[in-house]
C-alpha cells in the first residue's frame, strides 16, 4: 500500500459499517479503512472546488480523487507553514461529505476546537490556505473574517453542541427548516460543557441538531474514561442496537460509521437528516469512525500524537544516509526544562502528583509519566475537573500539581478561586505557553492569566525570567501554602541572566538599588532579556539616569519590600507578557496609590504589557514588537516619562 510520505527535517512542537438507513446502531464491529489516497491504484486527481455549491456539482465517482489532492495539499502547505496536519487529514472524506449534505452557512457547521477545520476552509473558497498562520494569512482555526462558512472562532474544545443547539433553536424561533451540525471529538466529549449540552439536546423534542463525533480514540493523547471505554465497545460492535449511551439518554444515534468510506458517509448523513427532520425526535448522533493522520504515513506511525501539529517540514526526499548534515543540539525549551524540574520534585517527595487536562507530553510530563505513571492523572479534556481533583489530593496529604497550557486556566477560574483558593488547598498550577503564543491567534494566547491571578486571594506566582529560575521556582511553589502559579512562555528557553545583586524585593539585574532611583523597571518573566536590552540602551543616551531592573522573582503576593522600593523611585516601569490594564502591574498601582497623598503623591506610574484586546496569529516577536514589548518599545516607553523632567 503507498502512502503519502515526506521525510521531516526539523524538529516538531507544539472502519466499513452497515449502511445505516434509521437511528439505530450496528451491531458488528467497524474499523476505519485505508482512505483512497492509499489504494494501491490511486484514483486520478480531482481539482478542489471553488466552494460548496461547486463541490455538490461534482459526480460521487470523482470524490476519492477529489480527497487524494486535499490530502496531497495539506501536507505541501503544512510543510511549508506548520499546523494542525494530523487531525485534518483524519477529516477529509468527513468534511467533503458535510458539505455535500448540508448546504452551509444556511445549515451551519460547528467544528469544535477548530483545528482539524483546514479542509473545511479549502472547499469554502480558501484552496490554498493562502499565509496560513502568518500575520495577515488565513487562521489556523475558523476566523468569521474569512469567511461566512466560519461561525465559531474560538477553537477551545468542547463547545460545538451547545453552539448547534442554540443556531437550531434560533432557527425554529424565526420559523426556518434547517438544520444545525456540530462535528465534535471524542476527546472533546470529555469535556463538561460537552456533556451538559449533549444531556440538554436529548430532552429537546424537535431539534434539528445533529452531533457528528468523529472517534479517531484520541485528543493529543488516547482519550480516557468511561466514555471512551464506551465508545471502544460500540466500535467493536459489543453493544446491541439501541443500547447505546446516546439511545438511552434519547438521542437518535447513527452508527459506527466508516469515516473514510465516502459512500458509508453520505448514506448517513442522509439517515441523519431525515432522523432530525423527525418532529418528535431530540437531536442526532452519529457516530464516525477515523483515522488521525490518515494517509500520511509519517504521521499515521506516530505514537505520541500522529502530527496533532508540526512545524515546517521539507516535502522532498530523503537525502541518503551518508549524505545528511549532521544536525546541532536542539534548542532546550522551557517546557522540556519544565518536565525536567517536575521530574526531579516527583522524584524528591512521593507525595506530588502531576493532572493535566488532556496534554500530557504538551506540558511536559512524558518524563515523569514514563518512570512514575501511576502518579500522573490525565482527566481528558475537563480543566474544572483537574483543578478540584487537584484541590481534593491536596486534601488527602497529596502534592499536586495541574499543568496546563495558560489560555486554558481561563476555563476553570471557578474552581481556581472557590475550590482551591477558598480551601487554602496546596495545589500547583503550571501554565506553559503563556503570553503572547503567535500562530494559533487570539484564543490561544496566554494573556489572560496574570489578570485572573491578581483576583485570587492567598495566591503566590512565579513567573521565571529564564531555565535556572525556572528550576528553583517548581520546588519554591510546591513548599509555598496554599494555591501557587507558576508559568512560562512557548519556545526556546533564553539564555541565562544572572543577578547583580539579590533583594528582599528580588534580583537586581542592571542599576544601584542603594542609591536614589530614578526607574525602577520591574520585569515580570521572559521579557526580562527584552527589558535588560533596553536599559543597556538607555544606559548609553542617558547615563546619568539610575534606572534599576528588577525581576521580583516571585511576582504574587506583592510584598512589603517590594512595594517600599518602588515608593522610593521617582517612577516605576512595570513590563509583563500579559494584560497591561489588569495585570501585576496594574495591581503594583493600586498599592501605590493606597500609600499616595496630595503632599506625597508616589512614584509617576507606567504598566508595560499586552493591549485590551483580542490579537491576531503572527509571530511572537513581531507581535509583543507591536505592542511595544520588544526593547525599542520598552525604552521609548521610558524615554516619554524622562520628558519634561
Amino acid at each position: 500500500m503507498s502512502t503519502i510520505e515526506h521525510r521531516s527535517t526539523t524538529p516538531r512542537h507544539g472502519r466499513a459499517a452497515a449502511t445505516p438507513t434509521a437511528p439505530s446502531a450496528s451491531s458488528a464491529p467497524v474499523h476505519p479503512s485505508a482512505p483512497a489516497a492509499d489504494a494501491a491504484t490511486p484514483p486520478p486527481e480531482v481539482p478542489i472546488p471553488s466552494d460548496p455549491e461547486a463541490l455538490r456539482m461534482l459526480d460521487a465517482a470523482q470524490l476519492p480523487g477529489l480527497a487524494r489532492t486535499l490530502r496531497r495539499r495539506l501536507v505541501e502547505i503544512c510543510s511549508h507553514s506548520g499546523g494542525h496536519l494530523g487531525p485534518n487529514l483524519g477529516v477529509v472524506e468527513l468534511t467533503i461529505a458535510l458539505h455535500r449534505e448540508f448546504r452551509s452557512p444556511a445549515e451551519p457547521i460547528v467544528f469544535d476546537t477548530g483545528h482539524q477545520a483546514y479542509v473545511h476552509k479549502m472547499l469554502t473558497g480558501r484552496a490554498d490556505l493562502p499565509g496560513l498562520r502568518t500575520a495577515g494569512g488565513i487562521a489556523g482555526y475558523p476566523d468569521r473574517g474569512e469567511s461566512v462558512h466560519d461561525l465559531v472562532e474560538n477553537s477551545h474544545a468542547s463547545g460545538s453542541i451547545a453552539w448547534a443547539h442554540g443556531l437550531d433553536r434560533a432557527h425554529r424561533l424565526a420559523g426556518a427548516d434547517a438544520t444545525a451540525v456540530a462535528v465534535i471529538g471524542d476527546g472533546a466529549l470529555t469535556g463538561g460543557v460537552g456533556l451538559e449540552a449533549l444531556n440538554l439536546l436529548a430532552s429537546d423534542h424537535g431539534s434539528r441538531t445533529i452531533v457528528v463525533l468523529n472517534d479517531n480514540t484520541r485528543s493529543y493523547a488516547p482519550t480516557v474514561g468511561g466514555i471512551a471505554e464506551h465508545l471502544s465497545e460500540l466500535r467493536a460492535g459489543r453493544i446491541a442496537a439501541g443500547e447505546d449511551l446516546f439511545t438511552t439518554l434519547g438521542l437518535s444515534y447513527l452508527g459506527p460509521v466508516d469515516g473514510h468510506d465516502l459512500q458509508a458517509l453520505a448514506d448517513a448523513l442522509a439517515a441523519a437528516r431525515r432522523a432530525a427532520e423527525d418532529p418528535t425526535g431530540s437531536g442526532v448522533l452519529v457516530h464516525v469512525l477515523t483515522r488521525k493522520g490518515a494517509g500520511f504515513a509519517r504521521a499515521e506511525s506516530d505514537t505520541v500524537d500522529h502530527w496533532h501539529a508540526t512545524g515546517p517540514f521539507t516535502a522532498e526526499e530523503p537525502t541518503p544516509v551518508h549524505e545528511q548534515p549532521t544536525p546541532g543540539a536542539p534548542a532546550e525549551t522551557w517546557t522540556s526544562r519544565f518536565g525536567a524540574a517536575m521530574l526531579a520534585a516527583a522524584r524528591a517527595d512521593e507525595r506530588v502528583v502531576a493532572i493535566s487536562a488532556a496534554m500530557i507530553d504538551p506540558v511536559g510530563l512524558t518524563p515523569m509519566q514514563q518512570e512514575m505513571p501511576e502518579r500522573v492523572l490525565d482527566v481528558g479534556i475537563a480543566e474544572q475537573l483537574a483543578l478540584d481533583t487537584a484541590a481534593a489530593l491536596s486534601a488527602g496529604g497529596r502534592t499536586p500539581v495541574v499543568s496546563l497550557y495558560a489560555t486554558f486556566l481561563n476555563r476553570a477560574i471557578d474552581q481556581l478561586l472557590l475550590d482551591v483558593a477558598l480551601h487554602s488547598e496546596d495545589v500547583t498550577i503550571t501554565l506553559d505557553r503563556a503570553g503572547v503564543t503567535g500562530d494559533d491567534g487570539p484564543s490561544h494566547h496566554g494573556i489572560w492569566d496574570l489578570a485572573l491571578a491578581t483576583t485570587v486571594p492567598g495566591l503566590s506566582l512565579w513567573a521565571p525570567r529564564d531555565a535556572a529560575r525556572l528550576d528553583a521556582a517548581v520546588p519554591a511553589a510546591l513548599a509555598t501554602p496554599g494555591p501557587s502559579l507558576v508559568r512560562f512562555p512557548k519556545g526556546a528557553c533564553p539564555p541565562e541572566l544572572p543577578a547583580l545583586a539579590q533583594l528582599p524585593s528580588g534580583e537586581v539585574l542592571v542599576g544601584d538599588a542603594d542609591a536614589p532611583i530614578d526607574i525602577l523597571l520591574v520585569s515580570i518573566g521572559a521579557l526580562a532579556g527584552r527589558a535588560l536590552e533596553a536599559a543597556e540602551e538607555l544606559e548609553v543616551t542617558h547615563p546619568e539616569l539610575n534606572l534599576v531592573l528588577l525581576d521580583p522573582l516571585q511576582a504574587l503576593p506583592l510584598g512589603e519590600e517590594l512595594l517600599e522600593l518602588a515608593a522610593s523611585a521617582r517612577a516605576v516601569v512595570t513590563l509583563e507578557d500579559g494584560l497591561a490594564e489588569r495585570g501585576i502591574g496594574a495591581a503594583l498601582g493600586t498599592r501605590l496609590g493606597r500609600r499616595a497623598t496630595l503632599a506625597a503623591p508616589g512614584p509617576a506610574l507606567r504598566c508595560l504589557g499586552v493591549d485590551l484586546e483580542f490579537i491576531p496569529h503572527g509571530k511572537r516577536d513581531a507581535i509583543l514588537a507591536a505592542q511595544g514589548l520588544d526593547a525599542a518599545g520598552i525604552a521609548g516607553s521610558i524615554r516619554s516619562l524622562l520628558q519634561g523632567s
